[in-house]
């Protein structure tokens, strides 16, 4: 153990760190400022003013923005090195106070240096000393083990931390200059758009980053820190896209404007937030309600990440409801298993029904899939070292877009849970291109989606029974769950062949996530691995 590392730890305050994160998103938010004073002044100069010296004028004012752009990513980077240095330090003293417990339990003592020791009694001879080490073998074992996970998280946290705020040394010092003509296609898969990445000099990568926003952004095998940094970037031209529509909007299209700036709004408080994870904005698209993809923790350098793809009503005026879902997720992974680092994704890049009549289809979740499976497979290209356990939940109609991405050929993951699912789209867990040990399933007694959602000829034979049986027979009939679902069979039934784990009774359509739920902390031992 190093003594020196566990000196620091003990005193470290993460809350310090984020507070350097918070300053460095603050000036990015100034130079932002100034890049759209910039922008502004262009057009003016622009307009009034033409010929030699305008045309030189226009160049360097061009020149200072794109510096200022620049700045604003070399501010997020920094910003993005703390947060992350900040959560792994808490992970560390959170692994550290569970030592320290069990220490005080078992009647040891962490001295200055790290070292586990037997309590010293004052007037105790040598048989109490031998006594008491005789009867904790196991505590010492336990303690040691938090210990030295502490002074490894932390000792490799400080590393990261230097080696990324190094290279953002010499990326802010390095030349910003185009780079060639070779661009990924669009069928380019995510493996070949990280190689064609990686293989760009830091220059070149922070003039397309400055540059070229609105196209890095969505590319899957872009890593998460960088597509983050293009995202930021375009949030003021959302927003002002979303103002000139509603300027000439009128009924419904104005409703539909209006709920995309209030979740334009919240999304962007939710990215200056620092009282949780640092948020990573993978995605953000203004069609028809708005989707987005965000992660909490950095999804390329966490041991876990645990991808909720939502149901029915999702979208962006209402993310913040299902993002606290994944994050509920991957808060109770660390508070089981402080030594891993767990990243939370809501993934909401498909248009979810928002009305029954919608939802009764699969051709929304069809045309989601693809882009899931992309999107995890863009995780595995992007990941630093070796690569996370990937776990993919599907909520509502979110799992028939998990169970269509499932199926086929298949989707990046260690593990698919569907949770409160009115079919996936098929009969059997054998039916997916996932293992059917890597396949789970829960449904609350009291959900609605397994009695509202029958498939027709369970429907049917429900009215033949509630007519036939005098009295009782409604009872009968419907106050049973169905397994036979509008679009397949209930996963949640054994004989599907998913691993099924319980839930609350009364947790309905929305309780699987309440803290102290059985199946919220089933949910975090899939995305450990640890889950039996």
């Amino acid at each position: 153990m190093t003594a020196a590392v566990y000196a620091r730890l003990r005193v470290a305050d993460p809350g310090r760190w984020r507070a350097v994160a918070r300053a460095w998103r603050r000036w990015a938010a100034l130079a932002g400022r100034l890049a759209d004073q910039l922008t502004t002044d262009l057009r003016r100069l622009g307009a009034a003013w033409s010929g030699a010296a305008a045309t030189a004028a226009l160049s360097r004012v061009t020149a200072l923005r794109r510096v200022l752009v620049l700045f604003r990513v070399l501010c997020w980077q920094a910003d993005q090195a703390a947060s992350e240095f900040a959560a792994a330090l808490d992970r560390a003293k959170q692994l550290l106070a569970r030592a320290l417990s069990a220490a005080h339990r078992h009647g040891l003592t962490i001295d200055d240096e790290g070292n586990v020791r037997v309590s010293a009694v004052p007037g105790a001879g040598a048989d109490h000393h031998r006594a008491a080490a005789g009867t904790t073998p196991g505590g010492i074992a336990e303690v040691a083990r938090d210990l030295h996970a502490a002074v490894a998280i932390a000792a490799r946290a400080d590393d990261t931390a230097a080696d990324r705020l190094e290279r953002i040394g010499v990326a802010a010092l390095a030349r910003a200059a185009p780079p060639g003509p070779e661009r990924p296609g669009c069928t380019a898969s995510p493996a070949a758009v990280r190689r064609w990445w990686d293989a760009l000099a830091p220059g070149e990568r922070q003039w397309l980053l400055a540059t070229e926003p609105a196209w890095l952004a969505p590319l899957d095998g872009i890593p998460a820190a960088d597509r983050d940094a293009a995202n930021r970037l375009l949030l003021d031209d959302r927003r002002a896209e979303i103002d000139r529509a509603l300027a000439t909007a009128t009924s419904d299209e104005r409703r539909r404007l209006l709920g995309l700036r209030d979740g334009l709004d919240r999304l962007t408080d939710r990215l200056d937030d620092d009282a949780g994870s640092r948020a990573y904005l993978l995605r953000l698209d203004l069609r028809e309600e708005g989707r987005v993809v965000m992660a909490l923790g950095d999804p390329d350098r966490a041991d876990n990440v645990v991808t909720h793809v939502p149901g029915m009503t999702a979208e962006l005026a209402s993310f913040g409801g299902e993002l606290g879902r994944a994050e509920r997720v991957a808060v109770r992974a660390t508070e089981l298993s402080p030594a891993a680092d767990t990243s939370a994704v809501l993934w909401l890049d498909y248009d979810a029904p928002d009305f029954v009549d919608e939802a009764a289809g699969s051709r929304r979740a069809e045309a989601g899939a693809p882009g899931l499976r992309r999107f995890q497979d863009g995780l595995r290209a992007t990941a630093e070292g070796t690569p996370a356990r990937q776990t993919v939940i599907g909520h509502s109609y979110g799992s028939l877009v998990v169970g269509k991405a499932a199926a086929g050929s298949g989707l990046t993951a260690d593990s698919v849970v569907f949770v409160g699912s009115p079919g996936v789209g098929v009969d059997s867990a054998r039916d997916l291109a996932v293992p059917p040990d890597r396949v789970w399933s829960t449904t609350s007694r009291n959900d609605i989606i397994q009695y509202a959602t029958p498939a027709p000829g369970a429907f049917a034979r429900d009215l033949v029974v509630a007519g036939v049986v005098p009295g009782a027979g409604p009872l009968i009939a419907f106050g049973t769950p169905e397994n036979d679902l509008w679009f397949g069979h209930n996963p949640s039934d054994p004989a599907f062949g998913a691993h099924t784990f319980p839930s609350s009774p009364d947790a309905g359509h929305l309780g699987y996530w309440d803290r102290g739920s059985p199946s919220l902390d089933t949910l975090a031992a899939i995305t450990l691995g640890t889950a039996r």
